[in-house]
């Protein structure tokens, strides 16, 4: 079974209903992960905010001009 590597709580993963892009959280610490590779099955964490970085930047970009 796989564990949180925040919390090391087990996380209920069915390797067998799940893709890769697929996102799934702890339900102990809220942590989310997505699915990079399913066999064996790996994890990344989903970092929060990054898309509203992004956003920041073009604006940043777009008043410049």
């Amino acid at each position: 079974m796989t564990s949180c590597p925040e919390c090391e709580n087990n996380l209920d993963i069915d390797v067998d209903e799940v893709e890769e892009g697929d996102v799934v959280a702890c339900d102990e610490c809220g942590s989310e992960y997505e699915i990079v590779g399913v066999d064996p099955l790996e994890l990344s964490k989903v970092e929060e905010g990054i898309d509203e970085d992004e956003d920041d930047y073009k604006d940043e970009d777009e008043e410049e001009e």
